[in-house]
């Protein structure tokens, strides 16, 4: 059997609304073991199910295994503390709700959509956070995930994409605000995920809409299209 399959169970049922990545260090360092956290920031954990992965597990004590589950918070609902996705997603519950046939409510949507993208541009900038982390220098004590860029992407705009094909001002805002985010990505590795989306978001509407209304939207689709491809 692999070093490393010595799993670590929940203990209790909830989401995970905060990790102590120090404290998981100090200890994988004081049993030199290693340790794979295998739930991110915000998905819930059924009691019972593996949340981690050691290598060398057998050198931990039930105290140090107790320890290790110490280092998460487990709660009934997901909080902002280091969950970024999590208001994320409240901002697109609101849009939905606008763009319903039974609201139909698009300045609330494009309103909401401004503000995805405000925080998908700060999300871009900022330096993420470390996957693996060494102690000492050279040896990987923990290993853990964390929301990357393509699935903020997704969990900011793509139900949006889906559910305003027919609208025109909402996809158009959807198009201006991923020009916004290329603009403003410091990391051009991160524009083709924009573009795709963009494309997306006009096939969709070409579905949809009448061929009068889509001149505009292919336009926002050239330019960014420039954009990226010029980057």
């Amino acid at each position: 059997m692999s070093a490393w399959h010595t799993p670590v169970l929940s203990s209790v049922s909830g989401y995970i609304r905060f990790v102590d990545i120090r404290r998981l260090v100090a200890i994988a360092k004081a049993y030199s073991v290693k340790v794979h956290v295998l739930r991110r920031v915000g998905q819930f954990v059924p009691a019972g199910v593996p949340l981690l992965n050691i290598y060398k597990g057998e050198r931990l004590s039930a105290d140090a295994i107790a320890a290790l589950l110490d280092a998460f918070d487990f709660g009934p609902t997901r909080t902002l503390q280091q969950d970024v996705e999590f208001g994320i997603l409240q901002i697109v519950d609101v849009a939905l709700k606008a763009i319903s046939p039974a609201v139909n409510d698009p300045s609330t949507a494009i309103c909401c959509v401004d503000h995805l993208s405000r925080i998908l541009i700060r999300f871009a900038a900022r330096e993420p956070p470390a996957a693996l982390l060494y102690d000492p220098p050279g040896v990987v004590r923990v290993s853990i995930q964390w929301s990357s860029f393509d699935r903020m992407l997704d969990s900011a705009f793509e139900q949006i994409r889906m559910y305003s094909k027919s609208d025109v001002a909402v996809s158009l805002r959807l198009l201006r605000a991923f020009g916004d985010i290329a603009v403003s990505t410091p990391d051009p590795a991160d524009h083709p995920s924009l573009l795709e989306r963009a494309r997306r978001i006009v096939a969709g509407c070409a579905r949809h809409l009448e061929e009068d209304e889509l001149p505009e939207l292919r336009g926002r689709l050239n330019a960014l299209e420039k954009l990226v491809l010029s980057a």
